[in-house]
């Protein structure tokens, strides 16, 4: 992480050291690593209705609770493990986010299966198959959705992903890089 005070970041990031380490380092850059789009998103999903940084730092128990964010495990989990998660007080303990979380393993696999990878499904909907660097003054400036994460969200709607509206698709989209909405003068673009 650079501590530098001098160096211009997106706002958004604020001056919360975990904040700053995951804007610097994650937000905005490509990932085609199916278990990283993955780990996306069931976080981007715990996060409906809450902070990024509320999931941000309970990343870690995340990991711990969603078997390090093994598709195939998550998948596989029974009506005992939901209930071992519902008690789990590192983590948001909302019954629905939870077996959404089970039901959205199970559907990225089939993804997986039916397209040879997480990252080839997402990037079909992309232009060119390529990621999109906006050209942002502001970090307000951003969109909350796109028609792209409109066309993603009711596709993975109609296959049966909970938790995975416009919002959180976008949200997903950027964490991942599919769209690079850092602000032009962002070191970290």
């Amino acid at each position: 992480m650079v501590d530098d005070k001098t160096i211009i970041r997106c706002g958004w990031c604020g001056t919360d050291p975990l904040y700053i380490k995951y804007h610097d380092e994650e937000w905005g850059k490509e990932v085609h690593d199916d278990k990283t789009l993955f780990e996306f998103l069931i976080l981007e999903a715990a996060q409906a209705g809450l902070s990024w940084i509320t999931i941000l730092k309970r990343r870690e128990n995340y990991r711990k609770a969603f078997a390090d964010f093994d598709a195939e495990k998550v998948a596989a989990f029974t009506e005992k493990d939901v209930e071992r998660l519902m008690n789990d007080s590192g983590i948001i303990r909302n019954r629905l986010k939870i077996t959404g979380a089970i039901t959205n393993a199970k559907l990225f696999l089939k993804i997986q299966k039916e397209f040879g990878s997480f990252d080839k499904y997402l990037y079909s909907f992309m232009p060119d198959g390529k990621p999109i660097k906006n050209e942002l003054t502001d970090y307000k400036s951003a969109p909350a959705t796109t028609e792209i994460s409109d066309i993603i969200s009711k596709d993975m709607k109609k296959r049966g992903f909970k938790f995975f509206g416009s919002t959180i698709c976008y949200a997903h989209m950027q964490a991942t890089g599919m769209v690079n909405d850092h602000i032009s003068g962002c070191r970290f673009r």
